[in-house]
Order: structure tokens, then sequence, then C-alpha cells
């Protein structure tokens, strides 16, 4: 029976009655090619082997049919960014592998591009912590506080690894070590090189964040003494971050990121709402990705139903892009048309 003076007026569950209404009115829609693949490639193997600590993620060898065909996979969902890190046989103080021209993310770039073309987007992680003995993003030396890391020594290193990138065929170079002044002396290394057609995804706004535990477990780079927080970001700061990436944009960077993502989400939009003329990544990390899966494998969650409602929270928050390790199981949801909402 209707009610009298037909109150209420404004029924908002007139949107939510169908699916095929909800999914036109939709604010916030998941799209593979937004997705940013991370791929381990691994001088220590001559087949692909799954990581312990990342499970469903592997290690290939740089020059390998499977390292092609798992791109060749992800561009059939429609997932056509990668993000690559590289495991070398050797390490030492400097992490000289990381830019010389026969290093592990090198040979691969190049046998990716020979072998696949420039369709897919190549974006190589650029940092020392993966390719050093002391496991830190920069280098070490001794001070009146004891042992810190030098900045400025540790920028003449990151133009060294930008351009051997580029050289191998990057097409964004992303810097994740947190030094200060890092997008300028890059920006400057790459032009000066030839390479101005090169972009630079920053991880401007990188917090020293528990939720990368099972990464360092893959790359094996966790610290070997102290911490890194005095050069990633402090959990307990929001407006910094701000600062971070006007700093990063100024200096020269093409994207700007935020990591982690789901504790951080407030990071992003913040980050969103004040550069929205800059496209922002968000780093969905190697924690968030296990606590899905491991509360899937307890019955806790419908796992494919929180990969999807995690990485709407993240798009929704304000990331043009997400980096995750779930990009191909979430590209295989959204392609078989049978997204939960």
């Amino acid at each position: 029976m209707a009610r009298v003076g037909g109150f209420p007026r404004s029924r908002p569950r007139r949107l939510r009655l169908f699916k095929a209404v909800r999914d036109l009115v939709a604010e916030t829609r998941l799209d593979p090619g937004n997705f940013i693949l991370p791929i381990f490639v691994n001088d220590n193997v001559d087949k692909p082997v799954e990581t312990k600590a990342l499970e469903g993620h592997y290690y290939y060898p740089p020059q390998s049919p499977e390292l092609v065909d798992l791109i060749s996979r992800s561009m059939d969902l429609g997932v056509r960014a990668f993000l690559v890190f590289g495991i070398p046989s050797t390490k030492d103080y400097h992490g000289g592998e990381a830019w010389s021209r026969d290093g592990v993310v090198q040979r691969a770039l190049r046998f990716i591009r020979g072998e696949v073309g420039s369709k897919p987007i190549l974006f190589t992680d650029l940092c020392l912590c993966g390719y050093t003995d002391h496991g830190h993003c920069g280098l070490p030396v001794n001070s009146r506080r004891g042992m810190v890391i030098d900045n400025d020594s540790t920028l003449d290193i990151y133009a060294k690894i930008a351009v051997s990138q580029a050289e191998a065929g990057a097409d964004f170079v992303a810097p994740s070590g947190m030094m200060d002044g890092q997008v300028k002396v890059i920006r400057e290394a790459l032009d000066n090189a030839g390479f101005t057609d090169v972009g630079i995804m920053s991880y401007s706004a990188k917090y020293a964040s528990v939720f990368y535990g099972p990464f360092r477990g893959v790359m094996d780079s966790a610290p070997r003494f102290g911490d890194r927080r005095s050069y990633q970001m402090d959990p307990r700061n929001a407006w910094e971050a701000l600062r971070e990436v006007l700093f990063d944009v100024e200096e020269g960077a093409d994207i700007v990121m935020v990591k982690p993502a789901l504790a951080y989400l407030d990071v992003i939009r913040l980050v969103k709402e004040n550069v929205p003329h800059v496209p922002l990544a968000a780093y969905n990390v190697s924690g968030e990705y296990m606590m899905i899966r491991k509360a899937a494998e307890l019955g806790v969650v419908n796992g494919e139903v929180a990969v999807l409602e995690v990485l709407t929270a993240i798009a929704r928050a304000g990331a043009d892009m997400i980096i995750t390790y779930h990009a191909l199981e979430a590209a295989e949801i959204i392609r078989s048309g049978k997204i939960p909402f």
C-alpha cells in the first residue's frame, strides 16, 4: 500500500535492485589495462620456481620461454604493464649487478623485447637493496651517529642504473629508494644519455611498512643491519607524503606512487585531490596480497570477491593504476564477466 504523500520520494535502492543497473551507475570500474604485474627474474634458477614467500608467483630465468609465455598470457587478459625485479647471482657493497649491461634485469629486458617487441609496457624497479650484501637501498657510511645511508653518493649509482635499464629497453624506470633528489638526478641522466622518452614512475610516498615482509623474502633484500626508517616514510604522517609527491613532480616524475595501498587509502585520496593532474599509482604490496590469500585458504572470506573489493577500494580512493600480485587473478574474473558486485 502506497504511503500517503508518496514518502519517501527519494529511493536510492532503485539504482541497486538489479545487477545491470548497478553496473550502469557504478562510480568505480576495474580494468585489467590499469593493472601492473610484478615479475621476478632470477639468475639463480634455470627453470620457473615458485617463490616460498609469495605463493602463486614464480622466479623466472631472465631468458626463458616461460617468461615470454607469462607476458603473452597476461596481455591476452588485458594486463599490458609489468614491473620487473631482479635477483642477481652475486651481491656486493655497491650493488654493481644493478647497473651491469649483463645484469639479470637488463638481459631479461632485451630478451622480452626480442621476443615480444614493444607491446608490453616494461617498468623496472630501480634500487639497490636486492643487489647489495647489506640489503639497504643506498650506500651505508660511518658517521657521528653511527652507520647511516649516504644520500648523495647513492644518487650517482641510481643514475647509472637508470641509463643501463633504459638502454636495455625499459619504458619507465621506477626509483624506490626514497633518496632525496633521486628523480632530478635520474631525469638528468636519462636526458643526457638521449633517453628523453623513457619515463619515471617514482615511489614518491613509500612508507616503512610491515607489509613488505613476503617481498623481502622473495628478493632476499631485508637489511642486514638496522632498518629503513631513516629514509622510508613514517606511517604516522600523511601531509609529508604530499610534500614528497610535489618534490618528485617538480623534479620530473611522470607517475607518482603511494606504497603500500590498503593501510594508506587516505594518503592515496590526499594525493589525488591535491595533485590531480599527475597519474597516480598505488602498490598493493606482498603482505596485503598474502593476507587475502591466507584468509581465503582458511575460509574466512571468498577470495575472488575479496580481491575485487580490495582493488576497487584502491581505485575508488584515487589510484589511476594498481601494481598488484592479484593482477592476473583479477583480470580473469573481470574478463569472465562474473564480477560479484
